[in-house]
């Protein structure tokens, strides 16, 4: 018998599984798949020596999540920081260009300038604060309510049809746009405007960073500290049934609703029940790798420069694509979320050559292969572009749910991100993460929702440490001198 047993080894699951250890208990993780890492691995795609992110490549809350912080990730892996935190071309060769320093950014932004600095600068000065609220349950009292007054307020006006009043041309609402188009629903709605503003609140602050390697570093960090806390992890391991689990005063998962709900059975209590089958799932992903002889040359130079790139057009054309895409639609230029990580880190691949990885928004269910769309794409703002792919490799909407059953449907957010699905995530409660019977849910299809941030897994270990064990929720997570 152990003390907690974590079903699935994805970054949520191994931030509980690491918070438990630490806190003196005995923890097994047990994972399906062969390698660890869930929605966080890093692997060869397309050719021998071009090493590529299977799910996320970079990592806004790596730096800003209130667990990685306590975990000190960037004492434990490199992160580096790429020139341009996130560009955003459009089509004469212009582009909108997020630096790190916000004063800078607005300046190149012309007559939008000072109102996008209006915008973000009350955010990224008081990013933690964000970061605070924005990953907790939604149901509870903030601890910093002007913060979230403000971000209330700004969340109202790009969240509606009146999110063009402060801007008069198009780079700058398009910068916003493509950011909020991270969160793969329609634009603009309440839950999109919420993820601009986090995430660029961060790019602003902290950063998005690359982890050196991949981010099977970020997996590879948690992995060893929990090892080095006499945690446990077994691969290749599918668990149908609670039986099929070493006996556990707590149970852990890092799944799906559904895939909870399969396993635990009725041993979860029915209110809860009855709840969790009304969780809903959103429109999906479709991935595409890239293994270049070159790096992508964007019309725009100084997009040469970002770790980060979000390629749809004009904001009403991303507004356009992902309206087709929650109609159950393939957009004829879909947008693109896309990543060139040998911007910084020229491990990933040989001497001179890069890899870009991209996620195409479709919808759920998709089975359409999307290299030609997203190439197609790229070679809008980068012509030349097909000259210097070696190699691609893709996966489907379907076979992204193939790959990840927390994916389902290729939802790569374990659920839609919807306003009111994020504020009642999976439940409406002020501990979303404790299901009863010893059961809680720490995947992101738990409060706060998706991200490699490992707040989800945090956050039900502390409520199993409370209400399981009877043991203090503050555990320390630094690493030892």
């Amino acid at each position: 018998m152990v003390d907690a047993v974590v079903v699935g080894a994805g970054p949520n699951g191994l931030a509980a599984a690491v918070t438990l250890a630490r806190a003196g208990l005995r923890v097994e993780v047990v994972e399906r798949n062969d390698t660890i890492g869930g929605g966080a691995r890093t692997a060869e795609l397309t050719l021998p020596g071009f090493r590529h992110d299977v799910c996320s490549a970079v990592h806004p809350m790596a730096l800003q999540s209130e667990f990685f912080r306590a975990f000190r990730l960037e004492d434990r892996i490199e992160l580096r920081l790429p020139e341009v935190q996130y560009g955003h071309p459009l089509d004469g060769g212009r582009a909108g260009i997020a630096h790190r320093d916000l004063a800078e950014t607005a300046a190149s932004l012309g007559a939008d300038g000072p109102a996008f600095h209006h915008l973000m600068a009350p955010l990224s000065r008081n990013a933690d604060q964000v970061a605070d609220f924005a990953t907790d349950a939604l149901l509870h009292v903030p601890r910093h309510p002007l913060t979230v007054a403000r971000f209330g307020l700004r969340a109202l006006e790009q969240g509606t049809r009146a999110w063009n009043a402060r801007f008069r041309e198009d780079v700058a609402p398009a910068m916003v746009t493509g950011v909020a188009a991270h969160s793969i629903q329609h634009v603009p709605s309440l839950s999109t405007a919420a993820a601009a503003l986090s995430l660029g609140s961060y790019a602003h602050a902290r950063g998005w960073p690359v982890p050196i390697g991949g981010s099977q570093a970020i997996v590879d960090a948690l992995a060893a500290d929990l090892l080095a806390h006499g945690g446990t992890i077994e691969t290749g391991r599918d668990v149908t049934s609670l039986g099929d689990l070493t006996p556990a005063k707590a149970v852990l998962f890092d799944t799906s609703v559904p895939g909870m709900l399969r396993i635990a059975g009725t041993q979860i209590p029915t209110p809860r029940r009855g709840a969790l089958r009304r969780f809903r799932f959103g429109n999906a992903a479709a991935k595409v790798d890239f293994a270049l002889s070159g790096p992508i040359p964007w019309e725009n130079e100084q997009l040469r420069k970002a770790g980060t790139v979000h390629i749809g057009g004009t904001r009403a054309e991303i507004a356009e694509a992902e309206g087709a895409v929650a109609r159950g639609q393939h957009a004829e230029r879909p947008y693109v979320l896309g990543s060139e990580p040998t911007v910084v880190d020229p491990t990933r691949a040989p001497a001179g050559k890069h890899v870009f990885w991209a996620y195409a928004h479709v919808p759920a269910g998709s089975d359409v292969d999307q290299t030609e769309a997203v190439t197609r794409q790229i070679e809008r703002f980068a012509p030349g572009f097909r000259d210097v792919v070696l190699h691609s490799s893709s996966r489907t909407a379907v076979q992204m749910a193939e790959y990840n059953p927390n994916f389902e449907r290729g939802d790569i957010a374990a659920g839609a991100a919807s306003f009111w699905q994020l504020v009642k995530r999976p439940v409406l409660s002020s501990d979303p993460w404790r299901m009863g019977g010893g059961m809680y849910l720490a995947s992101q299809s738990a409060a706060p929702g998706p991200g490699v941030h490992g707040m989800a897994g945090w956050h039900a270990a502390k409520s199993a440490l409370r209400h399981t064990f009877g043991l203090p929720a503050d555990v320390d997570l630094a690493p030892e001198d």
